[in-house]
């Protein structure tokens, strides 16, 4: 063991000692591959899997311009949407599913406190796979009660929820069971995840079933940004509200109220309730005949933990989109004005007695945040009533037990501004205390925008789409306006919070939609190379049987923020150390500058793995060469490796979550 340890450490120092780089090509591929493939799929099922809700939408291949969303959840909030489910679970005390969204909440809400204890709630858990700087396989997360779960599991359970549901309605729909081989999975993640928790997405959906590790392709990577941009440009002016246009839109001048125009929206939502079938106007609408070859936009997809930024630009004739800058923003979504009023209460009751209650009472701080959820969906400008939010009994109780003193009592001396208690047994909240739990939150998303902006390759910028939960946000929309001032024209579609959804189906359609992307990082492997005097530092030369090699020498395949078209791939050409050896595994390194020169240059870390299989493809040629091509135009990064003397294709995997 040890010994094999030394060498391990010896190969790690010197770079990969077989990997010398043959001849280094990038390849486009010939177009006529980028013709969309006849898929065998009767159905794209996309899942949106969000930080604060969740939900499914699916169209069939043969009428791809019918989007259907799912069938209604039941036990939907007051004043929110019912179009997704919370993104809830819940396990039994020996740790098996139970149930999702509405369904599990209410359940855990239902149980005694005493037995609640021992079930696993969670919410919220997303955003794990985004602030986990090492994510691997075995990343844990908390439940409600404290107890460790695994991550996997609980993105798996959730994923397998939803194959199911869709499965159901789609078996209900034919009147016979429906086959899984017959459906393209698309599941979207934000597009500033990195590679680790893209590949984490896709591990969790082979462990739930919904595709096999056979077959890859069945299962679709989507980035909600581009599937809203994808659904966006397909948008009519009657399905979106403008609030550039200072003409009067369905009878009200935009600048008299934005709020005015969502409410109106939402009626005309709730009318249509009863159709949960969504036709995708696919005549040309009349945003999209405003959009002419190299028009530029951005989309700005809120949600509830992210906020992710996208330019695209269009390319005629056929509409396609290529990605201009690479995606940027951060963990900026909407549960950031959650977490500013939790630290209010702990400012008003004690970090220790709301520590204390959220362990002791689960059920009843998740019923306090959905108090606070459907007020914060009341927050506006220019709104001038206070928001009234009950405190569960148990808040109340459990206080006086804690402290010895009321509620009532703690308000009055904390002396926080804009708070008060009212005598129904509620917090009263004024609009200004309101609109500064947004303020953080908002501010970094303006910030983003501002800087956005600020770049050379996003100029003239004909619109802004803003989409995603909080999108609904009056005083998101605010700000958003003060801070472009006219420069763009901002549309919010209607159903803003099923955009990314429709949008993945789309793209699930047609995936080649997306000609052109931007890398977001720098990727290349460590090799070896001849040793150049006065080139490379002296104290990386390795002399190897009388020849001066260089060690650490950074190859690069793809720089950040370079553009890469579809089925553009990078191709490297390989030789095992030893003739006998099985697998051949090469260390990725990526990197956020442009330019690296060695693989211990300051900001450089292993990435994943390259992995190829040689077993099985010995010959007697003296030097194997496996040449290796790799894709980065897609969402995610793929790999495949061919051994040039037999022309058999080699088992070449790459793998970010191992590290």
């Amino acid at each position: 063991m040890t010994q094999h340890k030394t060498e391990k450490h010896i190969e790690n120092l010197m770079g990969d000692p077989g990997i010398t780089p043959l001849s280094p090509t990038h390849v486009l591929k010939d177009s006529e591959e980028n013709e969309p493939a006849r898929h065998p799929y009767v159905v794209v099922v996309a899942i949106d899997f969000g930080t604060t809700s969740s939900g499914y939408a699916y169209a069939f291949t043969k009428e791809p311009e019918c989007i259907h969303t799912m069938r209604r959840w039941e036990g939907g909030d007051p004043g929110v949407s019912n179009q997704k489910t919370p993104t809830t679970i819940l396990l039994s005390p020996d740790r098996k599913f139970h149930s999702f969204g509405y369904a599990a909440r209410d359940f855990y809400h239902d149980l005694d406190p005493t037995e609640s204890k021992q079930w696993l709630y969670l919410e919220k858990f997303k955003m794990k796979l985004h602030t986990t700087a090492n994510l691997s396989i075995d990343t844990d997360l908390h439940a409600a009660n404290g107890k460790k779960v695994k991550a996997l599991d609980i993105f798996a359970y959730s994923l397998a929820f939803f194959k199911e549901q869709a499965l159901k309605e789609l078996s209900d729909q034919a009147g016979a069971d429906f086959d899984n081989a017959d459906v393209r999975w698309v599941i979207t993640v934000p597009a500033i995840w990195k590679m680790p928790a893209k590949q984490f997405m896709r591990e969790a959906a082979y462990k739930a079933g919904l595709v096999s590790r056979d077959n890859p392709d069945q299962l679709i990577i989507a980035l909600e940004p581009e599937a809203a941009s994808i659904y966006c440009r397909k948008l009519r002016l009657h399905q979106m509200v403008d609030l550039g246009n200072k003409t009067a839109l369905n009878g009200y001048s935009p600048t008299e109220n934005v709020g005015v125009g969502m409410t109106q929206a939402k009626e005309h939502v709730r009318r249509n309730r009863q159709s949960r079938t969504f036709l995708v106007e696919n005549v040309i609408g009349e945003l999209w005949s405003e959009l002419t070859e190299g028009d530029r936009y951005v989309v700005v997809d809120c949600g509830g933990g992210t906020v992710d930024l996208t330019v695209h630009q269009i390319r005629m004739p056929e509409g396609h989109l290529k990605e201009l800058y690479k995606a940027s923003g951060g963990p900026y979504g909407s549960i950031g004005i959650d977490y500013e009023f939790e630290k209010l209460l702990c400012k008003i009751f004690g970090q220790d007695f709301i520590d204390q209650f959220k362990i002791k009472r689960p059920a009843a701080w998740v019923d306090l945040m959905i108090a606070f959820e459907s007020r914060k969906r009341a927050a506006a400008p220019d709104r001038s009533n206070p928001l009234n939010i009950n405190l569960p009994f148990s808040f109340i109780d459990y206080y006086k037990k804690f402290r010895g003193h009321s509620v009532e009592h703690a308000l009055r001396k904390s002396n926080v501004d804009f708070v008060k208690w009212s005598s129904q047994g509620m917090l009263r909240m004024s609009p200004d205390a309101m609109n500064a739990l947004f303020k953080p939150t908002i501010d970094h998303i303006i910030q983003h925008l501002t800087e956005l902006f600020e770049r050379p390759e996003v100029t003239d910028i004909r619109f802004l789409f803003l989409v995603g939960g909080f999108a609904e946000s009056p005083l998101l929309q605010q700000a958003v306006q003060k801070m472009l001032q006219g420069r763009s024209r901002i549309i919010i579609p209607h159903d803003v919070g099923l955009t990314i959804l429709k949008g993945a189906v789309l793209f699930g359609l047609d995936p080649s939609i997306i000609k052109v992307r931007r890398s977001p990082l720098t990727y290349g492997v460590g090799v070896l190379n001849r040793f150049v005097e006065g080139k490379h530092p002296p104290e990386k030369m390795l002399v190897k049987e009388g020849t001066r090699w260089c060690t650490d020498v950074f190859d690069m395949f793809i720089s950040t923020d370079q553009s890469v078209a579809l089925g553009e791939t990078v191709k490297r050409s390989y030789t095992p150390a030893k003739p006998s050896q099985q697998v051949i595994v090469i260390h990725v390194y990526c990197s956020e500058k442009e330019s690296v020169s060695f693989i211990t240059d300051p900001g450089v870390r292993k990435c994943g793995t390259l992995k190829l299989d040689v077993s099985g493809t010995e010959s007697p040629a003296a030097r194997r060469e496996i040449q290796t091509l790799m894709q980065f135009g897609d969402t995610e990064i793929r790999a495949m490796a061919v051994d040039v003397a037999t022309s058999r294709s080699v088992k070449a995997s790459i793998d970010f979550l191992s590290q």
